[in-house]
């Protein structure tokens, strides 16, 4: 059973979103409890643990301020220095994009944060699956636990999103990760065809290894995701280290409303992923800021939660409906066959899909 019974602010997933909301929600003097399902924090890991420079963030949101806090990483928990982008099209074509980043282990990542809303007093109970809310009052696999605030930081199928009347994402993608030993070059690649139509792969370098992995759009790739992985590793000439670990990714930008009665989500759960290229810890991060200090303003002063949807939306909504929109655009031109993706990739360009990846306009 959970030690306490009621709490101000409940956080479902220990995640960077769920985290880092807790940890703003206790600064403010709220009671925290965070719910992870699993036996540990971060693990398995399921993403390819590539971060933006600090720099590199600002510039696709502009609207962001006084975020170095929470971009503010240890030097132990930055694997590699990423120096660049490297597009591949179907005929091995590689464009280089300058963009500036690191790659991380996201299990000792994950725990770093959870470490630090628990410095502010937010308490973890790992083995405890959120069923539903009954009134203020979630139902878990450790007993009932009263809240004021609830706060659904569960994953693109979040059971919060459900439980407060939410949307869930619309038509994730499926998406596996392994990792590799090798010495790479510091540079993310990206590979789009030459696996399958809409399918695309990626090889993101740490020390001494790599996160592999590859993703594909339902609607026009029919084959396995394990498949399209094997193809991909025969072709590269990986050896796999571990589980193959997979996850589905949000591709269709925000859900409509983040914010229902006393419940709030954030992270995944509200769609903040980049369709692009389906990164989402900066946007976590920046999120769950907002998402913790509204619930705790909430608990303590009686800030109203609404804030939160306005406040986020000012900072990430247009980029991230700009690169939902490009995400649409590339679906319908140039996912639909190998020609088609070499075509497309060529008359975008350098420049413009410089744009693309950082979440800005691709044509005027």
């Amino acid at each position: 059973m959970v030690d306490k019974t009621k709490v101000d602010v409940l956080v479902v997933g220990s995640g960077p979103a769920g985290s880092t909301a807790a940890r703003f929600a206790a600064k403010t003097g709220a009671s925290v409890m965070i719910l992870e399902r699993r036996p540990e924090v971060g693990v398995p890991v399921r993403c390819g643990e590539f971060m933006p420079g600090t720099e590199e963030i600002y510039d696709m949101f502009p609207g962001l301020q006084d975020a170095d806090e929470i971009f503010d990483v240890p030097d132990n928990l930055r694997c590699r220095q990423i120096e660049g982008i490297r597009l591949v099209d179907p005929k091995d074509k590689v464009t280089t994009l300058e963009f500036d980043g690191y790659t991380t282990d996201r299990d000792r990542f994950d725990k770093h944060l959870v470490s630090l809303a628990e410095e502010e007093g937010a308490e973890l109970v790992t083995e405890c699956l959120y069923k539903e809310s009954r009134g203020n009052v979630a139902v878990t696999s450790k007993g009932e636990i009263e809240y004021r605030v609830l706060i659904g930081a569960d994953g693109p199928g979040s059971r919060v999103a459900q439980s407060l009347g939410l949307k869930r994402n619309r038509n994730p993608y499926p998406a596996v990760t392994a990792q590799v030993k090798g010495d790479f070059d510091p540079y993310m690649y990206m590979y789009f065809g030459g696996i399958a139509p809409a399918a695309y792969g990626w090889i993101i370098p740490k020390d001494g290894r790599a996160n592999v992995g590859v993703g594909f759009s339902p609607k026009f790739a029919n084959g396995s995701l394990s498949s399209y992985f094997e193809k991909f590793a025969d072709r590269n000439g990986f050896t796999i280290e571990g589980r193959l670990e997979g996850k589905y990714v949000p591709s269709e930008g925000p859900i409509d409303r983040t914010v229902s009665g006393t419940g709030m989500v954030v992270g995944d759960a509200a769609g903040h992923v980049i369709s692009v290229n389906g990164g989402g810890v900066p946007l976590a991060l920046i999120a769950g800021r907002i998402c913790g200090q509204v619930a705790g303003g909430n608990v303590t002063s009686g800030t109203p939660l609404t804030d939160y949807e306005s406040l986020w939306r000012g900072i990430m909504e247009k980029p991230l409906k700009t690169a939902a929109f490009n995400k649409k655009l590339a679906d319908t031109f140039a996912f639909r066959s190998e020609w088609s993706t070499g075509l497309c990739m060529g008359i975008l360009g350098k420049r413009r899909m410089d744009n693309l990846i950082r979440c800005k306009r691709i044509f005027p």
